[in-house]
């Protein structure tokens, strides 16, 4: 098998490690727009399987160049090109996953369906840690029960020990932090989809293994398409982002100052975006790179056989300091790169497939993860 990873960053670079670990793959192309430095765990590999290539994914013909040369094509780039990528990869016949993280793309590539079937390729969105993870660990939960009254996720990249005033690190794009944390979080209340503030509706959420108590509020995206799936099947779900106490608080306040805003305001004769200002400003200030760590439950409450109950299921996983591969890393690139076999190595599922467990049920993703170190237990 040829893959393509795109994106050479912090998620890519771990799936293009984890996939030169697996001696079917016989050649991992890693494009970015900058491949020039490689990050020390690929360098340490030297492995002649694995190939840099640089590649501007706005360029429809350098895509379809690169398209032509893998046999599946795995994204680790922003959300916002997932959409037209995975069109095109279904143009040309090769297999596409990504890591999803907007529910409204990820509606736009379920209508591929019938162009990938025609073509035999599939078609994987949300395949990260939320949505992709998080989200096969909540069906496990509900196929446990009869009938199910409430599922709730709760996930959080965090810096292994917190610094003020945040208590937080860029654990993967504060681009992305910044979407989560002004778009409307998609929930199901009473049954039906319904939307909810993001930073809002903060809880306490406690985590042994050293982490403490943490709070978590609500962001989007990541219940992804199971909003619709269950709606009208279950009364309640709901994600939460998990933090350090008293996030939440000081990202509203500087979220409701505007200061995320896209309207541009005039500064001394200059147009500019004060969103731009936090990347930029924020961005390197939380750019620490220390040790982090990842915390995620899921909590399933319904009836099995006549009785009720509630069951829980967790990871809590750490910085890998032998290969110097992050948490978030560990628990999102390796989710994506074991979609090598869904996407083309063992299985051809030639369609789009937006429910996790039809790509792979959740067990042989449990023993992917526990090989890697990543355990998910019950609790």
């Amino acid at each position: 098998m040829r893959m393509l990873v795109l994106g050479a960053g912090l998620q890519g670079s771990a799936c293009a490690f984890d996939l030169l670990q697996e001696p079917a793959v016989t050649q991992v192309l890693l494009a970015d727009m900058h491949v020039d430095v490689l990050a020390p765990f690929l360098r340490q590999r030297a492995d002649a399987r694995l190939v840099p290539m640089v590649l501007d994914v706005r360029d429809a013909d350098a895509v379809r160049a690169a398209f032509a040369r893998c046999d599946a094509v795995l994204s680790a780039i922003p959300y916002y090109f997932n959409e037209p990528l995975a069109r095109l990869a279904v143009e040309a016949g090769v297999h596409f996953a990504d890591l999803g993280g907007n529910t409204e793309i990820v509606q736009q590539q379920k209508q591929l369906h019938d162009a990938a079937c025609a073509k035999g390729v599939s078609v994987i969105p949300d395949t990260g840690l939320a949505p992709g993870m998080v989200n096969i660990i909540a069906q496990h939960g509900i196929d446990q029960f009869d009938t199910v009254d409430s599922v709730k996720l709760f996930v959080g990249g965090l810096p292994q020990e917190p610094e003020p005033p945040l208590g937080y690190q860029i654990a993967y794009s504060i681009e992305g932090m910044v979407d989560y944390y002004t778009t409307p979080s998609l929930v199901v209340r009473h049954g039906a989809p319904a939307t909810v503030d993001a930073l809002s509706e903060t809880e306490s959420v406690a985590f042994a293994d050293g982490v403490g108590t943490l709070e978590a509020f609500h962001t989007a995206g990541g219940l992804s398409t199971m909003v619709y799936r269950y709606a009208g099947r279950i009364p309640v779900m709901e994600y939460k982002t998990l933090r350090y106490p008293g996030h939440a608080a000081i990202m509203r306040a500087i979220r409701d100052l505007g200061l995320l805003g896209t309207t541009p305001v005039d500064i001394k004769g200059q147009l500019v975006a004060p969103r731009d200002v936090f990347v930029k400003v924020a961005g390197a200030a939380l750019r620490k790179g220390k040790p982090d760590l990842v915390a995620l439950r899921v909590v399933v409450t319904g009836a099995k056989d006549g009785k009720t109950s509630q069951r829980a299921w967790e990871v809590v996983d750490r910085y890998d300091s032998e290969r110097g591969i992050t948490a978030m890393m560990r628990t999102t690139g390796y989710t994506l790169s074991y979609y090598r076999s869904a996407a083309g190595v063992r299985r051809l599922l030639r369609r789009v497939c937006t429910r996790p467990t039809n790509a792979s049920p959740p067990s042989a993703t449990f023993a992917m993860l526990a090989a890697r170190g990543v355990m998910v237990r019950e609790v």
